[in-house]
């Protein structure tokens, strides 16, 4: 942990902080993120409202710490799905070579022409709005990214020695990826998790201020930047500085944690 020096523990920190809010959303939030009412609109700061109402008089501060949990359950299946995905096909290409890494390769040649907001639009145009098609959809236009990393890596490891010996000693292929080469390769797929994380906490929250992520009256940070547009122009800020304060918080810590543990990784390489 020292490793990673001062604005990393901080960052870690501020992570860590952010994921026990959205565990215990229910017990943080003092209202129901979902209900408010219109004669409660607008409402200033105050005892009851720490940061006051939005138009339709929800509590913003409940709805940010429901919006916790929505920010980073997305942003979370997004690179753990892309990962996964990454992983088996770079380690699939890494192994057998030849004709299956050049037909693996071309595929993700071809995923790369797609912008990732682009391909997460055409899903939900054809499967509609939700947080998880466009989850989906995010996690395929990232897994050519992190395969292409985890696929020269794996080739590294491939050919060094020790992998050799344990074909020589009869041990099966997928044997020798899962016990030997993976964990070798861990590393470097947690560092792309961890990087990809804030853009994929960024274009979700920029799906649902589309309207094309999370829909109302659900809880959600680029959502809310959306709904207090209005609030915002009328003088009322609270509802989308908060929202956006937060994004902006855990984009940046989630980077600066992964470039710390990038670099600390290629230092060990070097």
């Amino acid at each position: 942990m020292s490793e990673l020096g001062f604005f990393g523990v901080l960052a870690i920190s501020v992570i860590g902080i952010f994921v026990l809010i959205a565990i215990f959303a229910p017990i943080i939030a003092p209202h129901d993120p979902r209900i408010g009412s219109v004669l409660q609109k607008l409402q200033s700061p105050s005892s009851e409202y720490i940061l006051g109402t939005d138009e339709a008089g929800r509590d913003i501060f409940s709805r940010l710490v429901w919006g916790a949990r929505s920010a980073l359950t997305g942003s979370f299946v997004v690179v753990l799905l892309a990962a996964i995905a990454a992983t088996i096909l770079a380690f699939t290409a890494a192994w057998f070579g030849g004709i299956v890494d050049n037909l693996i390769s071309r595929v993700m040649d071809v995923l790369f022409a797609f912008p990732n907001m682009l391909l997460a639009m055409l899903a939900i145009a054809l499967f509609g709005s939700s947080q998880w098609i466009a989850a989906i959809a995010l996690a395929i236009a990232y897994t050519p990214y992190s395969m292409r990393v985890i696929r020269s890596v794996a080739i590294r490891e491939r050919r060094l020695p020790y992998v050799a010996a344990s074909r020589l000693q009869g041990i099966r292929g997928n044997v020798v990826v899962v016990r030997h080469m993976l964990p070798n390769v861990y590393p470097h797929i947690i560092n792309g998790m961890t990087i990809n994380f804030g853009f994929a906490m960024m274009e979700l929250s920029a799906l649902s201020f589309l309207g094309m992520g999370v829909q109302l009256p659900n809880a959600d940070w680029g959502l809310m930047v959306s709904s207090g547009k209005q609030s915002l122009i009328n003088g009322s800020p609270m509802e989308s500085l908060a929202a956006g304060t937060c994004i902006v918080v855990i984009v940046v810590c989630f980077t600066a944690v992964g470039e710390k543990l990038r670099d600390r990784s290629l230092g060990k390489v070097r």
